[in-house]
């Protein structure tokens, strides 16, 4: 028996923590906002921060907290990770806007006169969205960047859609630079007659010009399951998160959907010219998306990700080689009061030691409402 079918073992010698929790909010989704290690060493992780004050059902329901006020923000640890600054939170998005008219200059950015963004540097920071939402059908793509390890942003520009129906990108990684400089960014499109978001990639070499470079898979047809009927409905590809491999492999993982509740796996997705072409590599578990990658400095590759099964929690894989197969399933939390938690992302703080941001809610919370209260929290190990 391989590894992969090993039972699940419970992480060793790892920590744990709060990023930011608040009696009266709703926090998630860190995975389409941002983890960071800045140049000076500082932590920066992004997340939704939702008003909420937990009064009934419809308070924890997603459909309704998608039409309630709601920030995205940054916050920002000085000590790897471990103490986060609720002075530091900083609002990089107000989601009302939801039309370019909105924004701060009641219009789109235009970066072209600004200096390239050095996608090498590790204080340029990226994040994006969609407008009016994410998987709207006729959803413009927003994008902010920071140049200064995230104490300051751009003003947001909206990127060209190229007769796309719709387009959303989910913020960048840290890892997903090629050797030529030009930077892949994780999109999809929506399109009113596909069962499912389909997932796409754009490149950029100066952060002012973005193309589009690929579809990752093939459209899928029109099922009675469309998306927008249900937020529950089987989605097959969505959530895409590409990095590059050190050889130049690039890999992404993408989330398989039949009920976001409990039934979602990970897959991953190679692709050997930058981008250009994709294939299915493997699937790498029963149960748990959207996946978060790293390719760490020893050559090995890790996936982070949520677990909505009870015990709820979050786990990870690790390959070692290249993401084709995966050893066993490590649980590095499993006290989740429901299946709201997950969407993390991860980083190598230093070699061997990962850092992962991710929400979740207690069952051990004395705030019980289908779960704890949904707050941001840390876990740092080694793999």
């Amino acid at each position: 028996m391989s590894d992969d079918f090993k039972p699940p073992q419970r992480v060793a010698g790892a920590e744990h923590g709060v990023v930011y929790r608040n009696e009266a909010e709703y926090c998630g989704w860190p995975f389409y906002c941002g983890l960071w290690r800045t140049e000076n060493g500082d932590i920066v992780a992004g997340f939704k921060r939702v008003r909420n004050d937990y009064a009934g059902a419809d308070d924890v329901d997603h459909g309704q907290i998608a039409q309630k006020p709601a920030h995205l923000v940054t916050i920002r640890s000085a000590d790897g990770g471990r103490n986060w600054s609720p002075a530091s939170l900083q609002t990089v998005f107000d989601m009302s806007w939801k039309k370019e008219e909105d924004f701060p200059e009641g219009k789109a950015a235009d970066w072209s006169g600004l200096p390239p963004l050095d996608f090498f540097s590790r204080d340029t920071l990226i994040m994006g969205g969609g407008v009016p939402s994410l998987f709207g059908q006729t959803a413009q793509s927003w994008m902010r960047a920071s140049t200064d390890g995230g104490k300051s942003w751009r003003a947001p520009i909206i990127l060209p859609r190229y007769d796309l129906p719709s387009l959303t990108n989910f913020g960048s990684s840290m890892y997903a630079t090629r050797e030529d400089g030009v930077h892949l960014l994780s999109c999809q499109t929506n399109s009113p007659e596909a069962l499912s978001p389909r997932p796409l990639v754009y490149g950029c070499m100066n952060g002012a010009d973005w193309y589009f470079l690929s579809f990752m898979v093939e459209e899928r047809p029109p099922t009675p399951f469309y998306v927008l009927e249900s937020p529950y409905s089987p989605l097959p590809h969505f959530y895409p998160r590409i990095v590059v491999l050190p050889n130049g492999k690039v890999l992404a993982s993408l989330r398989y959907q039949r009920d976001a509740r409990s039934v979602i796996w990970t897959e991953i997705y190679e692709s050997h010219d930058g981008g250009r072409t994709w294939g299915f590599l493997s699937r790498l578990n029963d149960i748990g998306a959207p996946g978060d990658l790293v390719p760490m400095r020893d050559g090995r590759v890790v996936c982070v990700y949520g677990y909505r099964t009870m015990p709820s929690g979050v786990r990870y894989k690790v390959s070692e080689d290249d993401g084709r197969s995966w050893g066993r399933e490590i649980i590095l939390r499993d006290d989740g009061g429901s299946w709201d938690c997950g969407y993390p992302r991860v980083i190598e703080v230093e070699p061997g030691k990962l850092l992962t941001v991710y929400y979740i809610n207690r069952k051990d919370d004395p705030m019980q409402m289908n779960g704890g209260v949904r707050h941001i929290a840390w876990t740092m190990f080694r793999p």
